[in-house]
């Protein structure tokens, strides 16, 4: 679509809107300050940078073989740089451990430090991007029978909490480097296949190891630390030491961020449903937000019922400033960087759509019992031209509106991916 045509359509949606009291131009103001953290692991398929060929364990799973996957650190940076550019906004970049560039030598997890992540953190101060970090406890050979921090072994016990207190560390340099904070998740795979007869010992030693990798205190400015829940994981159908009410008490008891990602619940339950209730007890949230289909299956996210309610929930309960927005998904059966494009941009239109709800007047009549015209506004809020407010977004953002950022997708396959 031309300039002009997308001004033009701009301007009659945004003078439907202000009939309704929603001021667009405020809205777009507000999208643009939110940053969406993009994963690293999309773009090489979770494998990073450790060792070759490398099995991915700790019940993850990623499908498809679609060419042009990146191989190297320097690949990995173009791809993302090329999906920023298709993204309106400035955003940031979530980096695993395993993606450290340790010049070819051998560095063991709990020895990795921030010099070993300087050119990702040189990287991203130049593209103006934050970063943020996560320790990586699979893909190892002391989590290889699918137990971490709470393992029953000591020893092995203690390597996973000292690499955690050097990702930790690590996090907190790239956020002093960045001038903003890194937020370090901590997610394990720990858990069991079948029934278990203790499932109170593993969480008893989760507890301890937890405390012993934050019991350094580091400044909040720098580093904010999270951990995330999970229902079941391939080899851990029966059980799960970190689960939702695990988590949740100990980011309470203990001031912890605490990450909700979209598909670590029962395929019945969504966390739009949890925002509220959660943010009641912890000082601020995590989202990873996926797509599970059946399972735990990290689907690339689209813009459906789930993402809009999700993006509803922070808007209407005023979470904005309270919540972390993050993506965790991997998909190598299409091509890579249009999944982040994909994912991305359905997450900023769901922002998009409940900035400029009429809030104010679903408030009202809410307050007033009528809950009819509630309805009622709900529904025809579905057909505003939204969508002509998101493409001038992208070309006062100067990324491709509509569909053309494909056309840029399939010129970089062709140019790029296609020879590696």
């Amino acid at each position: 679509m031309p300039d002009t045509q997308i001004e033009q359509a701009y301007s009659l949606a945004k003078d439907r809107y202000a009939r309704l009291g929603v001021d667009t131009d405020a809205a777009l103001d507000r999208l643009s300050a939110i940053p969406i953290s993009l994963h690293c692991w999309q773009g090489d398929d979770v494998g990073g940078f450790e060792s070759a060929g490398q099995e991915l364990g700790g019940g993850l799973a990623v499908t498809g073989n679609y060419p042009g996957k990146a191989r190297t650190p320097d690949e990995l940076r173009a791809d993302v740089e090329k999906a920023l550019s298709l993204i309106p906004g400035k955003h940031r970049l979530n980096l695993h451990a395993f993606y450290a560039e340790t010049g070819g030598r051998k560095v063991e997890r709990t020895d990795l430090r921030p010099e070993h992540f300087s050119t990702w953190i040189s990287w991203a101060k130049h593209h103006g991007l934050g970063m943020d970090f996560n320790p990586t406890y699979f893909s190892h050979p002391k989590a290889a029978d699918g137990m971490t921090l709470g393992h029953p072994d000591p020893a092995i016990r203690r390597f996973w909490i000292d690499h955690g207190i050097a990702c930790r560390k690590i996090g907190a340099a790239m956020g002093r480097e960045l001038g903003t904070p890194c937020v370090t998740n901590v997610w394990i795979p720990d858990g069991i296949k079948d029934v278990p007869v203790d499932r109170k010992g593993p969480r008893l030693r989760l507890l301890e190891s937890l405390d012993a990798t934050f019991a350094e205190p580091i400044d909040p400015k720098h580093n904010l630390d999270a951990v995330e829940c999970k229902l079941f994981g391939i080899g851990s159908e029966s059980y799960v030491t970190g689960s939702h009410e695990f988590y949740l008490g100990y980011a309470v008891s203990r001031r912890k961020l605490l990450c909700l990602d979209a598909g670590h619940f029962h395929p019945t339950e969504v966390i739009s449903d949890k925002i509220s209730s959660v943010l009641m007890w912890v000082p601020e949230l995590l989202l990873h937000v996926s797509r599970g289909i059946r399972w735990d299956s990290d689907h690339v996210v689209i813009l459906n019922d789930e993402l809009q309610a999700i993006a509803q929930e922070l808007v209407r309960g005023d979470f904005l400033g309270r919540v972390h927005i993050g993506l965790d998904f991997f998909d190598a059966s299409i091509n890579r960087v249009a999944a982040w494009a994909v994912g991305t941009r359905a997450m900023l239109k769901a922002l998009l759509m409940a900035l400029i709800e009429p809030i104010g007047r679903l408030r009202q009549v809410e307050a007033e019992g009528d809950f009819t015209s509630r309805l009622a506004l709900l529904e025809e809020a579905k057909g505003l031209p939204w969508a002509a407010v998101w493409d001038y977004y992208c070309l006062a953002k100067a990324v491709p509106a509509g569909a053309a950022w494909l056309d840029e997708v399939k010129r970089y396959e062709r140019d790029v991916l296609s020879k590696r």
